[in-house]
């Protein structure tokens, strides 16, 4: 008799924990996750007011993408080609407008381990063959390459202003 009574208030008072334990997780979420991350676009658009040889060459959707990791798992949720003028000319004569050689690209990521593990790829690439090596500089998920036909001074100018960024 004992059992058919305490039963049900076992069941409820299980119910009444579990409820209560998934509602309260939402609600103390850390308040540092709710800034929003840029986008390329605001990226650029800051590097252009830093660095003043810089344009905006394209900002990519998934269809165009030419890595193919726009949008896509473990990729970038935004990106951008830029121009900088001080790459010599006659360096990239032939390559595509938006190529990173002739400037550089901002990738956004929805974390920084992305935009890390990111640079680490590409630095890995430009160590195996120097004809792909660029300037790569990460301040949370915001990825800023830079072309290699940049001086190691002129670079700094985007090392700056990627450390500048709110992450």
């Amino acid at each position: 008799m004992i059992v058919r009574r305490c039963a049900p208030v076992a069941i409820l008072i299980t119910l009444a924990m579990l409820t209560a334990c998934g509602g309260g997780s939402a609600a103390s979420a850390p308040a540092a996750n709710s800034a929003k991350a840029p986008t390329a676009d605001e990226v650029t658009t800051t590097l252009i007011g830093k660095i003043p040889t810089v344009k905006l060459v394209k900002a990519y959707t998934a269809a165009d993408d030419p890595n193919h990791l726009l949008g896509r798992p473990n990729g970038y949720t935004s990106k951008t080609a830029f121009a900088d003028n001080r790459v010599p000319a006659d360096q990239v004569e032939g390559s595509a407008a938006d190529d990173t050689t002739r400037g550089g690209s901002v990738e956004v990521y929805a974390d920084a381990a992305g935009a890390k593990t990111r640079m680490d790829y590409i630095q890995a690439i430009g160590k195996a063959s120097p004809l792909f090596s660029e300037y790569d500089y990460v301040n949370g998920g915001v990825l800023v390459r830079v072309s290699h036909l940049l001086t190691p001074d002129q670079a700094t100018n985007y090392e700056a202003a990627t450390k500048s960024l709110a992450s």
